[in-house]
């Protein structure tokens, strides 16, 4: 039963009732709590929880934790026993159903849950042997008695094409079809909207004007202008859909746009802030139909400084949708005649590659930071299963989009800061400086010298040291893990890797709610009145929240339908980037094939290993038994398990690296003789009991 959370200080206490925090339950039945005033990443505050003192806590729930009174020696940091679950994070879950002793059971996917759970009479709801289900959990289960639920849906057999995708959007909770009150509000929009040019906007119709998208994107929200004039200034133009023309706050569809907070970008679908009505017609901003616009303009001298920026509402017209690969084509050539254009677009495109690059080195002056982390895409076939996998390519077309959209996202908040305007900022705080001290410690081991990295020109510095280098991803790993995570809020704390004091999100409001809100800012400051300040600390909260739930769907998404790949391609060799180490074993992530799994202790080579936090590294005694962070790897696929979503690696192979000192305690006593390959059914007991999430 959900209670009303209390209200806790800035110690993360509910006024004398104990430690507040978020519990997590690993795969052994006991757990973690992280109180809420922990520092993002910093795990020295979680409190561990044994398993007969954890109540019915499932993970993700906000509990209450006493803490014990004396310190357990066995056991590093505090420890405790929650004595009340203050807030659910859900009362559904998704698993699979099976029958026995003439009863129906699930098993809950994933490993929060130790035993199934009963839900009554077999053939609830129709369900079959295999099905995947959604339970209503009734009961939940303890340390002492199991579950009760109830079946309220069945999705279908698992490995059913669509059966994934429905499994993750229930079990995060994602949005479903929009309510028809939604539609219906989205059908009046378009109903009064005509492309007239309504007074008090620019009719910016006549202007050369283009859109760069991917090549499937079925919404275009930004759009770009760019002019010479006079002293050899330029004028860069970013036009993005006026949303808020077509939701008013209040409305049907702004409500529902709030609750959403974002568009969600799964593999095979998205599911869209706004109803399509909107998104991919009404605000997108096509080529050759009058739409309407909110453009700022940025005046630059000719080496990139600003001098000037506006923000309006206009009318425009695209004369050119271009897909990104499209406008590659030309960078690489500005001759060519393969991809068809006016004079006037063709000499457009030649002004932002110039003054994107001059943008680029500014922006690299002053201090950004600029990781270096490939990023892999699975590739689906008709049927929404994994059918291979290709690398995302940062090239110059989107680099180009990107810096500009950087510059109106931060010109747009300076304006508003300008006026002394309450409005959402995307914020990024600098990183921990002791988690730096320790990313210092970190690539000194490596063998590069530098000074202290609490400088972001040192990081910057760092990052282009170990370019093309085979450290790269060893210390691009290192360095994002060191960074703490963006988030939405009114508070002025800058963004510590764009190298920005203050930045907000203006350029994508069809598919993030805080741009609307930045929209609506501008509107009011237009009207001569001035946005409130209230309502914004929770506002931002609850935008960052339903962000990383979108990110973390996607995420499992993608891993669900690996896994199933992977399910039937026993013994697949692949090379892999250590992404994590833990005094259990190491978590890799294929490069070609961005799946990730564990390679327990014992699957690696047999000798006595060594495990340093602050440095990232299992180190063996003998020589080429190293394994540090960003180190790559060959690795086979060991053994899957889809409903438990877990994944286990055997070592191939590993690159020869000089094995790093030893500092820290045995992890592992003794060298023990060769064994068959696979592991053992003793190994993988003691593999199973050993293996937790990994913490990001």
């Amino acid at each position: 039963m959900t209670r009303q959370r209390p209200k806790p200080d800035k110690t993360g206490r509910s006024r004398g009732e104990g430690v507040i925090g978020v519990f997590k339950r690993a795969a052994g039945g006991y757990g973690f709590v992280r109180p809420l005033d922990a520092p993002p990443g910093e795990r020295s505050a979680d409190i561990h929880i044994a398993a007969h003192a954890s109540l019915d806590a499932a993970t993700g729930d906000t509990v209450r934790v006493r803490l014990a009174a004396g310190r357990d020696v066995r056991r590093p940091g505090p420890a405790g026993e929650i004595v009340e679950v203050v807030e659910r994070k859900t009362t559904r879950f998704v698993g699979s159903y099976f029958e026995a002793a003439g009863a129906g059971w699930v098993r809950i996917d994933g490993t929060g849950f130790a035993r199934a759970v009963a839900v009554g009479d077999p053939g609830a709801k129709g369900a079959r042997d295999t099905d995947k289900v959604v339970v209503e959990m009734v009961r939940f289960p303890t340390n002492l008695r199991d579950g009760e639920g109830v079946i309220v849906e069945v999705l279908g057999k698992a490995g059913e094409p669509g059966v994934d995708t429905q499994t993750v959007i229930h079990e995060f909770g994602l949005p479903g079809p929009f309510p028809e009150v939604v539609t219906a509000d989205a059908r009046r929009q378009a109903e009064r909207f005509t492309e007239a040019i309504e007074g008090g906007r620019r009719d910016l119709t006549g202007r050369t004007i283009i859109t760069i998208d991917p090549v499937d994107a079925r919404d275009f929200d930004d759009a770009i202008s760019l002019e010479r004039i006079e002293r050899g200034h330029w004028v860069l133009g970013v036009h993005i859909a006026d949303v808020s023309y077509f939701v008013p706050e209040g409305s049907a569809l702004d409500q529902e746009a709030l609750a959403r907070g974002t568009s969600v970008y799964l593999p095979d679908r998205v599911i869209p802030m706004l109803p399509e009505i909107v998104s991919n017609n009404l605000a997108s901003l096509q080529p050759g139909r009058v739409r309407y616009a909110r453009t700022c303009w940025m005046e630059f001298t000719p080496d990139g400084v600003p001098v000037h920026a506006e923000v309006e509402r206009s009318a425009i017209k695209s004369v050119r949708r271009f897909a990104y690969e499209e406008v590659d084509v030309f960078l690489a050539d500005p001759t060519t005649k393969s991809v068809e254009m006016t004079a006037e677009v063709r000499s457009l495109l030649g002004r932002m590659r110039d003054l994107s690059r001059i943008l680029r080195a500014r922006r690299s002056a002053r201090g950004a930071l600029e990781l270096s982390m490939p990023e892999v895409k699975i590739d689906l076939d008709r049927d929404g299963r994994v059918a291979g996998a290709h690398v995302v390519e940062n090239t110059e077309s989107h680099k180009i989009i990107e810096e500009f959209m950087l510059s109106a996202n931060e010109a747009v908040a300076e304006t508003l800061a300008k006026a002394t305007a309450p409005f959402l900022r995307r914020i990024h705080p600098a990183p921990d400086l002791r988690k730096l001290r320790q990313l210092t410690e970190f690539v000194t081991e490596l063998g590069f010298e530098v000074d202290s990295l609490e400088s972001r020109f040192e990081l910057q510095r760092l990052l282009g040291l170990v370019a093309r280098r085979p450290e790269e991803h060893a210390v691009n790993y290192a360095v994002l893990r060191s960074l703490t995570r963006a988030a939405y809020g009114p508070q002025e704390d800058g963004h510590f890797a764009l190298a920005s004091d203050c930045y907000c999100h203006f350029t994508s409001p069809i598919r993030r709610y805080p741009d609307l809100t930045v929209h609506r800012a501008l509107d009011m400051l237009a009207r001569g009145r001035r946005p409130p300040a209230e309502g914004l600390p929770q506002l931002g909260d609850q935008c960052s929240q339903l962000e990383r739930r979108a990110e973390a769907a996607e995420r499992e998404l993608v891993k669900l339908k690996l896994l199933n790949f992977l399910a039937t391609r026993i013994g697949l060799e692949m090379e892999a980037v250590v992404t994590g180490v833990e005094s259990f074993g190491l978590f890799v992530q294929g490069i070609e094939l961005p799946a990730e799994g564990l390679v327990a202790l014992d699957s690696l080579p047999d000798d006595t290993y060594r495990y340093e936090r602050a440095s990232h590294t299992l180190s063996g005694r003998r020589p080429g038994h190293s394994f540090r962070l960003g180190d790559r790897v060959r690795v086979a696929v060991a053994k899957v398990d889809v409903d438990r979503r877990t994944l286990d690696f055997r070592l191939v192979g590993a690159k020869g690296r000089r094995p790093a000192a030893p500092k820290a305690a045995d992890v592992r006593r003794h060298a023990r003789p060769p064994k068959p390959s696979g592991r053992t059914k003793h190994a993988a007991k003691r593999a199973k009991k050993a293996r937790k999430p990994r913490r990001r």
